[in-house]
């Protein structure tokens, strides 16, 4: 009988380097869609009973710097609110939002370097409610974050305004 003796030293397919560019080329694009749209429609308009891009795009700032933040430091406070997303009236523009939504950028990468390549491994209660492995929870934070961009998409198309393009991270 033949046997073969397996090594079950698990790698990473990618660097933490690399997976932090990847998300960072994906909140580039987010920031675009942002910029595209009319200051009047995005605290206003939805379609089919949806949230407003506003809404979307608070969501997405409450779960990614504080998320990384929680992860670096396991301190889950989330200093954005998780009441329904809600923009406070001092960033109800595209411009603070837009602060808000690069402050959360600059937090990612405050906090990223700070997570050992172990940690992406370990489990996390996320915000005190949400159990799972780091590296799912960061991919849930990514994961959303392009779901509610898309939904912006769709919006922006609605609107008669052109989107970036799906692909342009630069």
């Amino acid at each position: 009988m033949n046997t073969t003796n397996i090594n079950t030293e698990t790698k990473s397919f990618i660097s933490n380097e690399n997976f932090l560019n990847e998300w960072l080329g994906n909140r580039r694009l987010t920031r675009k869609v942002i910029v595209a749209f009319p200051e009047d429609k995005l605290f206003t308009h939805s379609i089919g009973g949806m949230r407003t891009f506003a809404q979307m795009v608070k969501e997405i700032i409450d779960l990614s710097g504080p998320g990384v933040r929680g992860i670096a430091t396991n301190n889950w406070e989330n200093t954005g609110g998780f009441t329904e997303h809600d923009v406070a009236p001092e960033y109800r523009s595209k411009a603070g939002l837009l602060q808000l939504f690069d402050e959360g950028t600059a937090e990612i990468q405050a906090y990223w370097p700070q997570i050992s390549e172990e940690r992406f491994t370990e489990s996390v209660l996320a915000f005190g409610m949400y159990e799972g492995l780091v590296f799912s929870t960061i991919l849930y934070f990514k994961d959303n974050e392009i779901h509610h961009r898309a939904q912006g998409t769709v919006y922006l198309r609605s609107l008669g305004v052109e989107p970036p393009a799906f692909y342009d991270r630069s």
